[in-house]
C-alpha cells in the first residue's frame, strides 16, 4: 500500500492534522505484558489509525489517494474487528469443552479460541490514551500501519501461536511445533 500511494499524484498536506499512534516499542517491554494488555494496546493503536484514515478520506480529492486510504481503512479495520471480537478463554487441546480451563504452569497467557458474535462483542470504546503524534502527510498513515503490522501485530500473533503450540504438544497426533 505504501508503494501504491507513492505512485499517486503528489498528495497535498492534510488541512487538519491526523492524530496517529506511536507504535514503536522495546522488545523487553513487550515481552513483559500479558496478551490481553497487548491486545488492548493494539486495539487503541488501530482505533487511532482508523480515525485518522477516516478523517483524511474527507480531505483527499485525488481518486488514487482516496482509493489507497480506503484500502488502508479496510485492512486496519479487519485487524481491529478480529482482535475486538475474539474471546480469551483457554481450552485443553482436542476437547469440545465450553468452560475455561486452567492454563498449565509455564505455558503463558490465555489464547483466543472462539469468535464472538457481534451482539456478544458489543461496541468497543477505547478506554486508553495511546501515545500519539499529529501528522499532515498522508504517507505517515501508511508508514504507521506497516510498522504496526510488522511490529506489534506480528509479535502478538507469534506469541499466541507459541502458547497454542506448547499447549498442543501433549498429543502425539499433533505435528511438532514448526513442522510443515
Amino acid at each position: 500500500m505504501e508503494k501504491r500511494v507513492g505512485q499517486c499524484q503528489a498528495l497535498p498536506a492534510l488541512r487538519c492534522p491526523a492524530v496517529l499512534p506511536l507504535v514503536d516499542f522495546t522488545f523487553q517491554q513487550w515481552k513483559s505484558k500479558s496478551n490481553e494488555t497487548k491486545r488492548r494496546e493494539i486495539l487503541c493503536d488501530l482505533a487511532l489509525l482508523l480515525g485518522a484514515a477516516a478523517g483524511a478520506q474527507g480531505q483527499v480529492s485525488d481518486e488514487c489517494g482516496a482509493r489507497q486510504l480506503s484500502q488502508l481503512y479496510r485492512h486496519a479495520n479487519s485487524f481491529f474487528l478480529l482482535l475486538q471480537t475474539f474471546s480469551w478463554e483457554v481450552r485443553p487441546p482436542h476437547t469440545s469443552q465450553t468452560t475455561p480451563a486452567q492454563v498449565p504452569a509455564g505455558l503463558g497467557e490465555m489464547v483466543f479460541v472462539t469468535p464472538l458474535s457481534h451482539s456478544q462483542a458489543g461496541h468497543w470504546e477505547p478506554s486508553c490514551s495511546p501515545h500519539s503524534m499529529e501528522q499532515t502527510h498522508i504517507s505517515s498513515m501508511f508508514l504507521t500501519y506497516r510498522q504496526l503490522v510488522q511490529g506489534k501485530l506480528r509479535f502478538f500473533f507469534h506469541d499466541l501461536a507459541t502458547v497454542s503450540c506448547k499447549q498442543g504438544q501433549g498429543d502425539s497426533r499433533d505435528p511438532p511445533c514448526g513442522a510443515q
